[in-house]
């Protein structure tokens, strides 16, 4: 795949990996209003101007991630791939041109979401859901814990202070 305009719209927590050190998972939409997942990222290993936020427009240069059975991942070509930001969409006007990529296929019902996740020709892992109502929603504070051995090793690369 050559490079690939990626907007950002989706950032997980790190991980520690004992493979990769520390990573990231990251989602959002090509220029055609397509999903993609990125995976792996060494997110904090890459250098200030490669550290994107939600909404940069980042280019980089992807292969499809053959251990990921999902039509939506890719993995950097390498683990030293650049990935340069190249613009950034913000709020201004109610979050107009934000919307316009991110609203273009919105689901109303999981039915026919859940029915393309299923299917081996679709297998749909990342979409836009808008549920019909919103019941409840809470923020529970999580304590989290990482292997102390791969916190370990992680402080001895100087990446954890």
């Amino acid at each position: 795949m050559p490079l690939t305009k990626v907007l950002i719209t989706v950032k997980t927590y790190p991980t520690l990996s004992s493979k990769y050190d520390e990573l990231v998972c990251t989602a959002g939409f090509r220029e055609d209003g397509s999903w993609i997942r990125l995976y792996p990222i060494p997110f904090r290993k890459k250098s200030y101007t490669e550290q994107y936020k939600k909404y940069d427009w980042v280019e980089v240069d992807l292969v499809k991630n053959t251990t990921d059975f999902r039509p939506e991942s890719y993995r950097p070509f390498s683990a030293d791939s650049r990935i340069e930001v190249v613009g950034h969409i913000d709020s201004k006007n109610y979050w107009t041109e934000r919307k316009e990529i991110v609203l273009k296929k919105v689901y109303e019902s999981l039915t026919p979401l859940i029915d393309q996740a299923k299917d081996k020709n679709t297998c749909t892992s990342l979409a836009t859901f808008k549920p019909a109502e919103i019941i409840d929603f809470k923020i529970e504070s999580v304590d989290r814990e990482w292997d102390k051995n791969k916190l370990a090793k992680m402080r001895q690369m100087n990446l954890f202070e």
